[in-house]
């Protein structure tokens, strides 16, 4: 960067800086004398009144020259690693498809801004020899601990040798010790290599090995290629990608996990740590500020080699990356919806292919895209079609709700309270799925049919019971349930519409009340730890029944689960999402998928007033391929994603009128192209969130279409934002609320 400087600007050098701001392109600074810069580097400068913390950028093909004098010089440069070349393409590459200012993308590197100073040396001390003046008891037990060249921390060695910090200090002051400073300690230690891996690897069958192989060959070869790892719930696919990352290990590479729901993976992380000798370092938004800069900071210097992350991690400064690997690819939850709207499974693909090394899919239940990005040979297909070991897949069957109605009030058919009772009689496990938190999802006035609805949202106020609480999932607004009807004043004639996952276990306590239950929910009191716990409980059998939403569906294996029922399949495909059907097959199919898992007969049943629906049928029958073929041809001839681009403007704002004015401005401003439509504005379906109207427009255009430089032209031509009106662009959407 030196260089391009002075040639631009004569003597004083001039660099180019990219700040984490919503910022389009990067700044000129001034470099002072004696400050060596080049790309990558962490710097901090000048921002108006304010420091920040930024990234010596490439320079532009077309820059602007500029009177050094003018500028404002960089302030620090930080003894930190700097943000490699095939990093900084990314932050563009993903900038430019998101069309969001690369500045946004860069904030999401820049999460540990502590990170850049080097850790901090931890005050010790060293034993130099010789014995103290009396030789107490608590003083031969520390005595006994003592190598030479050995350091301690005071508090260390008091620790282990059970003793007061008192008793460390008395032996130092007699000259035993020397004061000096120990480097700072890993977050966590180095996973097993070669032959200490290979040892504790497990044996895996044919099947298996043949797809290892493949696996481990495409990693040994350095290049980037990315394979969709397709195994039906129960194949192993950990296992064989674990072989995988043992490969990338053994190359002195680094390794990246996503995971979707990585604060509740607890017994993943126990896998890893069985296979490799020590655990994956973490990285989501529940990690301490301290540790979030320890793990940012050891990935940047490579002492940190495998990283188990959320789809932040995606953004994490590697610096031997090797390998990416994308768990449950197909869930919703990498999909970020707030400032830079991306998908992390697909900038995992990107990342892989800038960096020119190996990314795999993995899923029970790939989503449509990859599964065509496979069938057109875009990504390597390697199947599982079989279950590992002993383990069988359920034997699925639909329970048709208007010929085998639950009882007056319940929700429960008798053919699915038998299947448990059969279960339970055996010493099994039985799991109810219902994807509905609280009690019950409405509440209202029986008298004057008052309904609870969330001041702040388009959303009807769910009731959770166990806290006496009215609560809006959208904004977390909550207020008490009240005895009496604030509408008509009537007391007792509340009534609540429907059932949530605390009904389902009022319910079930009632029809079996001996039985240990246990209810799997987000918002449940204690949290994550709580989540931990209980998973472990079930794992152990020291509960019968498990009553749960979606959390339950994400991998987790229970031994003694041989009854698997499905409350109502028929909820998520009342809506208007085109990727309803999607979806609803993979969350019903990874639910049935917790039964059986150590062998033995299993059975799932799904509730539905429409077995009819294909997605029902496909599920019954067990046909994945059916699903896929059917739901891939209707996207085809429906001119949907992959075969086709969307894009969704989201216009909101704290005044309606404003935000629909703003809104219908946006359509008429929009360039005129054959190839692109535009349906809308419309109210959303969510059309208050927060306190904030928000309208919709929806941009469909061919495959091949450069629809990014279309979409930057329309903002660029369309009204400028003023007041609380907002706009947000999300390319190829998940969600259509």
């Amino acid at each position: 960067m030196s260089a391009a400087g002075d040639d631009l600007f004569g003597k004083t050098q001039t660099v180019f800086v990219l700040l984490p701001i919503p910022a389009e392109q990067a700044y000129s600074y001034a470099v002072p004398e004696g400050m060596n810069l080049a790309p990558g580097d962490f710097v901090q400068v000048p921002l108006g009144p304010r420091k920040v913390a930024a990234v010596v950028w490439d320079a532009p093909d077309e820059a602007k020259e500029v009177d050094p004098k003018k500028l404002r010089p960089v302030e620090v440069k930080f003894d930190c690693p700097p943000l490699a070349a095939d990093m900084r393409k990314f932050v563009d590459w993903v900038a430019q498809y998101t069309v969001s200012s690369p500045g946004m993308v860069l904030r999401m590197v820049l999460r540990a801004p502590g990170a850049l100073d080097p850790e901090s040396a931890i005050a010790g001390i060293r034993y130099l020899g010789g014995t103290p003046e009396r030789l107490t008891d608590a003083r031969r037990r520390v005595m006994e601990l003592l190598e030479n060249d050995m350091a301690w921390t005071r508090s260390g060695l008091a620790h282990a040798s059970g003793v007061s910090t008192s008793v460390v200090d008395g032996l130092v002051k007699q000259g035993l010790f020397e004061d000096i400073e120990i480097p700072p300690g890993p977050v966590v230690p180095p996973p097993f290599r070669g032959e200490e891996a290979e040892a504790l690897a497990v044996a895996l069958s044919d099947d298996q090995r043949a797809v290892s192989d493949a696996l481990v060959e495409r990693v040994r070869e350095e290049k980037f290629s990315c394979t969709l790892l397709d195994g039906v719930t129960g194949s192993g696919k950990t296992e064989v990608y674990f072989e995988a990352i043992a490969a990338a290990l053994e190359q002195g590479r680094q390794v990246l996990i996503l995971l979707p729901e990585i604060a509740l993976t607890s017994t993943f992380l126990d896998r890893f740590e069985e296979r490799f000798g020590a655990p994956p370092a973490q990285w989501h938004s529940g990690l301490a500020p301290k540790t979030r800069e320890k793990v940012w900071r050891q990935v940047a210097e490579g002492r940190v080699r495998v990283v188990a992350g959320a789809r932040s991690a995606l953004f994490l400064p590697f610096c031997e990356p090797g390998l990416i690997i994308v768990d449950e690819e197909h869930d919703s939850a990498y999909k970020q919806e707030d400032r830079v709207f991306y998908n992390a499974r697909d900038m995992a693909v990107v990342r892989a292919s800038l960096g020119n090394f190996p990314c795999v899919l993995a899923s029970a239940t790939p989503s449509v895209e990859s599964r065509v990005n496979a069938q057109t040979g875009r990504y390597h297909h390697e199947r599982l079609e079989a279950r590992h070991a002993d383990a069988v897949l359920p034997d699925l069957s639909v329970i048709d709700m208007r010929k085998d109605p639950p009882p007056r009030g319940k929700f429960i058919s008798p053919v699915l309270t038998k299947a448990m009772e059969e279960a339970l009689g055996r010493g099994e496990q039985a799991l109810l799925f219902l994807n509905r938190r609280g009690y019950a999802p409405l509440t209202l006035c029986r008298v004057c049919g008052h309904r609870f609805e969330c001041k702040n949202c388009s959303a009807w106020l769910v009731e959770h019971r166990f806290r006496n609480q009215l609560q809006c999932h959208h904004c977390g607004h909550s207020e008490q349930t009240p005895e009496a009807c604030p509408e008509c004043g009537t007391l007792d004639h509340l009534v609540a519409c429907g059932p949530g996952v605390e009904r389902l276990a009022e319910e079930v306590d009632e029809t079996f009340p001996d039985a240990r239950i246990i209810v799997l929910s987000s918002d449940m009191l204690g949290g994550v730890t709580r989540l931990r716990l209980e998973l472990e409980a079930i794992a152990k059998g020291e509960a019968d029944i498990i009553i749960g939403t979606q959390l339950v569906a994400k991998g987790h294996n229970f031994p003694l689960m041989t009854c698997v029922g499905v409350v109502d399949a028929d909820l998520g495909l009342a809506n208007g999402d085109p990727r309803a059907a999607e979806r609803t097959f993979q969350l019903l199919s990874q639910v049935t998928g917790r039964a059986g898992r150590a062998g033995g007969a299993s059975v799932g049943l799904l509730q539905s007033y429409a077995p009819e629906h294909p997605v029902i049928q496909a599920i019954e029958a067990g046909d994945r391929e059916a699903f896929y073929e059917r739901e891939i041809g209707l996207r085809q001839s429906a001119g949907l994603p992959p075969f086709a681009r969307l894009a969704a403007i989201i216009v909101s704002g704290e005044d309606k009128r404003a935000v629909e004015v703003h809104a219908r401005e946006m359509k008429f401003a929009a360039p005129q192209s054959g190839d692109v439509h535009i349906l809308g504005p419309a109210e959303a379906p969510m059309a208050l969130v927060r306190g904030r109207h928000r309208y919709r427009l929806l941009v469909h255009a061919p495959r091949a279409y450069d629809l990014q430089s279309w979409l930057r032209a329309w903002l660029a031509a369309g009204p400028k934002e003023r007041g609380s009106v907002r706009v947000q662009v999300d390319v190829d959407p998940q969600s259509f609320l």
